[in-house]
């Protein structure tokens, strides 16, 4: 199951990055590369997972194995298995400071979002990153796969997430 697969991959390359392997281009076989493609996950959005755990002991490798699941949902089901061509990059993104219905880094945290779910990420930004877990968190301990599954059901609504996060609030 797919999901064995990525554990087992996840401690491997946390014990590379323990021992202070820091190069994650190391860390993939063919067999690895083709499992994580398959799944719409990048190479180095499954190393920063590992980094984060290893460096802050978040996100927990079964948040790391949630939204992946999200992810691959979404790859599997709306994107017919298909990468999508455009990335996302830092310059793309709302800043920190811009506000939606009065909340502080919603509108870049539902462009992150969006983003992770099809795949656009620029591999220097990470969805579920310290400052995304600590906003989840302040907004009612919210799951950054919930979110996620939220992100995706609400599709360009934007109030149905504002609503969402302040009904938590």
């Amino acid at each position: 199951m797919w999901d064995q697969t990525f554990m087992q991959l996840y401690e491997r390359c946390q014990a590379l990055h323990a021992s202070g392997d820091k190069n994650f281009n190391g860390y993939y076989s063919a067999e690895d590369q083709a499992f994580l493609d398959a799944i719409g996950c990048k190479y180095r959005e499954f190393y920063d997972f590992v980094e984060d755990f290893n460096d802050y002991h978040e996100p927990a490798p079964s948040t790391a194995l949630m939204i992946a699941a999200v992810r691959r949902d979404y790859f599997l089901t709306i994107q017919k298995g298909v990468v999508s061509d455009h990335l996302t990059g830092v310059e793309d993104l709302p800043t920190f400071g811009d506000v939606l219905e009065g909340i502080d880094y919603l509108p870049r945290i539902l462009a992150k979002a969006r983003a992770k779910l099809r795949g656009e990420l620029d591999p220097e930004i990470m969805f579920g990153c310290g400052g995304d877990r600590n906003f989840l968190r302040k907004h009612g301990d919210i799951h950054p796969a919930d979110f996620l599954r939220h992100v995706w059901a609400a599709g360009d609504e934007d109030q149905k997430i504002a609503d969402l996060v302040k009904s938590r609030s």
